[in-house]
């Protein structure tokens, strides 16, 4: 199946469109419920009525590449701000409050939003006061320290998912048989307690969350919404990327909240209790910790009953509930969870990434391509450039002998044109200039003479 291009700031558009629509698509809402939900969006965003459903509906019949902005954006008319522009703006005050609305002006006429000039200062300033983002209203905002989370539960399975990483022991599976910490990743059903998957791993980054959330929409489908805290293996663009994709609601906890994900954080107090015992067994690897780990999972915790449940355990009330299962093709996920970055293409037409070597080809010298990769295996990657086919690349193997030099193509080879069209241009302009002289001259003379 052909790859669809991919345009990293669009796609970043696209993703924060995802955000402000995701909680219009959960099911069984009413057109009450959605009114208010719009409402609450344009609040929270500071966008228009408008705005909010024409991604909603664009959405709904264009999927996730609905989402993305028109290749050429519109431009103020007469000093006016479309919803458009406005959303920009307040995602520029949103990023810096302190920002001022002539440094927003300006941001947008370099990125060629406006033209110069054109956006007029009190009119801006003005939308934005109107949508509660004036300096005055961000700087109150951002003193607010906010109220108490109350506890919550969703109804029906795989509404929402909640995850979270928690240190684990010490093992001796770094070199010389030096001990090493672990780190456990859970990924838990918010309505059942069920957990879809945990699994020890040997390092804290952005690729054991990418696993262990792979790992739970292969065994149980897709999950309406996911609930996170603030580390920064969570909120990576790879994160937004991946459920904007899959159409799966990206949440996040209030900064400074603990409360927020008690669930996980209950769990994790359980795992306390598994690390005791597991300690008087003495694991000497990863695996055999893993091993024990299930083994605990799923006979003290997912068949053991629950207060919260009633006394059920949460292998049977995940199992019970009526709630269908969505699932969706490996290679769907798979290239969900692609990541993307982007390298400059050197003179001898490669490029570095991940500390190797990939050809790119001659043609692409000099240009800035885009490489879409599994951050798990880089053996491959896919090289994108604008309008061209993507196209794979495997690791460059370098030989004993440097080779035969390749040709240049030849859209860069120097150009040998018969004259100069600088100075044939230039000649042009100079006869125009000549001939525009003698008129005038020619109508001076003519007065002169009328006058006599």
């Amino acid at each position: 199946m052909e790859q669809p291009l991919f345009d990293q700031k669009a796609d970043e558009i696209a993703q924060a469109r995802m955000e402000i629509i995701s909680p219009l698509l959960e099911t069984g809402i009413d057109k009450g419920k959605r009114k208010q939900l719009i409402a609450l969006q344009c609040q929270k965003y500071g966008i228009s009525i408008r705005s909010v459903e024409r991604y909603l509906e664009s959405y709904l019949k264009n999927g996730y590449k609905g989402l993305y902005p028109m290749k050429r954006t519109r431009r103020a008319k007469n000093g006016a701000v479309t919803d458009e522009i406005l959303d920009m703006a307040v995602m520029l005050r949103r990023e810096v409050p302190s920002r001022s609305v002539d440094t927003i002006i300006k941001i947008l006429e370099m990125e060629e939003v406006v033209a110069e000039g054109e956006l007029k200062r009190t009119t801006l300033q003005e939308k934005l006061s109107k949508l509660g983002y004036s300096a005055r209203q961000m700087k109150m905002y951002s003193s607010n320290k906010g109220t108490a989370a109350r506890r919550f539960s969703k109804k029906r399975r795989m509404q929402l998912v909640q995850s979270d990483i928690k240190y684990g022991p010490y093992l001796p599976i770094g070199p010389g048989g030096k001990k090493q910490q672990v780190y456990l990743v859970t990924v838990l059903d918010d309505s059942s307690r069920f957990m879809l998957h945990a699994q020890f791993y040997p390092t804290l980054d952005q690729t054991i969350v990418q696993e262990s959330l792979r790992m739970a929409i292969l065994k149980y489908g897709l999950m309406d919404a996911v609930f996170f805290d603030n580390g920064p293996q969570y909120r990576t663009k790879w994160m937004r990327r991946a459920c904007g994709k899959l159409g799966i609601r990206l949440l996040y906890a209030r900064p400074y909240s603990p409360e927020a994900t008690g669930k996980p954080e209950k769990f994790n107090r359980l795992v306390d209790n598994f690390m005791a015992e597991a300690a008087l067994e003495k694991p000497k690897t990863l695996k055999s910790l893993n091993e024990l780990f299930d083994i605990w999972l799923t006979e003290c915790y997912q068949n053991k009953p629950h207060a919260a449940l009633g006394g059920k355990t949460p292998q049977a009330v995940f199992n019970s509930d009526p709630a269908s299962l969505r699932f969706v093709l490996p290679e769907i996920v798979a290239d969900a969870f692609l990541d993307y970055e982007e390298r400059k293409v050197d003179k001898t037409g490669c490029i570095s990434f991940c500390g190797k070597k990939y050809e790119a080809g001659l043609k692409y010298i000099g240009c800035t391509v885009g490489v879409v990769y599994d951050p798990l295996d880089i053996n491959e990657i896919t090289i994108e450039y604008q309008d061209n086919e993507p196209f794979r690349v495997r690791e460059l193997v370098i030989g004993a002998n440097a080779g035969k030099r390749p040709k240049m193509p030849d859209t860069l080879n120097t150009a040998k044109p018969d004259s100069s069209r600088l100075l044939a241009g230039a000649r042009k302009k100079n006869e125009k200039r000549r001939s525009s002289q003698k008129m005038i001259l020619s109508f001076r003379k003519a007065g002169t003479g009328g006058g006599e």
